[in-house]
């Protein structure tokens, strides 16, 4: 009788040879700030290519992004990315901010249309002397500065676009007003992002589209921020019952997100962007898994 080879496990002998991201959010409170450095501490031996930094619904987070990126360039060996948005700003005013970022040393925004302020029903209204879409607030930052700027894309189509084409055409806009890469909402389906990719290939784009990964918190959140993302049944099935259980859903939530990300891997891709939530421990164990060490310290 012939004893079948042994074969080892999907993550073994991973070469590391992948870039990764990672998206923070400013804090508000001091219990908060403690707990986004304490992450960014975690997170960066992993040497990420660059991390952005949110700009809250409205501009409502000005100041605390502001901060929290000026705090990065001048404490940390990182490399900051600014979030800035359309809303609620004249062209003078986000000038102004872009200009502030340069002085600062910032080299690359994640320019956004942003989510209208909470007392506007939904729906977005450009200020009348403000970029009218993240197309304009590209061409716009481009003229005023040599920054690399990264844009939102969506393999299961932004909600408020009135079709996939629709949507897929406006981020040509954005790549032929100047952005270099894209990044991805984030979505729990490999074959949306394939066949995102493929569609986007065929328009003609052909920077990087980085896959936005966001392991589960609590699946309650998830399913809260997930306004055009599918949730697969089995991904409910698994966290069943742990929304209650800390311990327990991390763990699940590590594996199946290093799980996707190896699916993503097999088929080519070597770039993640985690949405970390200023937790370090998940977006870490997956980069473990992939074979991403850490090496020397943050400070």
């Amino acid at each position: 009788m012939n004893t079948p080879a042994p074969q080892e496990p999907a993550f073994a002998a991973l070469p590391g040879d992948i870039g990764v991201s990672f998206e923070f959010f400013p804090p508000r409170s001091e219990k908060m700030e403690t707990q986004l450095w304490n992450a960014i501490k975690e997170l960066a031996p992993l040497n990420p290519r660059f991390v952005s930094v949110t700009y809250g619904a409205g501009g409502s987070t000005r100041e605390r992004t502001h901060a929290t990126v000026s705090r990065l360039v001048t404490e940390t060996p990182l490399t900051p990315a600014a979030h800035l948005t359309c809303v609620g700003a004249s062209k003078g005013e986000i000038d102004e901010i872009a200009d502030a970022y340069w002085d600062a040393g910032v080299r690359h925004i994640v320019a956004l249309r942003g989510d209208p302020p909470p007392d506007s029903g939904g729906q977005f209204t450009p200020h009348p002397e403000g970029y009218a879409s993240a197309a304009d607030l590209v061409d716009g930052l481009r003229k005023r500065h040599e920054f690399e700027i990264s844009v939102a894309a969506y393999p299961e189509v932004h909600p408020e676009a009135d079709s996939a084409q629709a949507d897929l055409d406006n981020l040509k806009r954005k790549i032929d007003a100047g952005a270099s890469q894209a990044i991805t909402q984030f979505f729990y389906s490999t074959d949306a992002y394939f066949r995102f990719l493929d569609k986007v290939l065929a328009a003609g784009i052909d920077v990087p589209i980085l896959p936005g990964i966001m392991p589960v918190t609590t699946f309650a959140a998830i399913r809260r921020m997930s306004a055009n993302t599918a949730i697969p049944g089995w991904m409910e099935s698994l966290f069943d019952g742990l929304d209650e259980r800390p311990g327990p859903r991390a763990l699940v939530a590590a594996t199946v997100a290093a799980d996707f990300c190896r699916r993503l891997y097999d088929g080519g891709v070597r770039d993640f962007h985690f949405y970390t939530l200023n937790r370090a421990d998940q977006a870490f164990a997956v980069c473990q898994l992939l074979g991403l060490r850490a090496t020397g310290d943050s400070q």
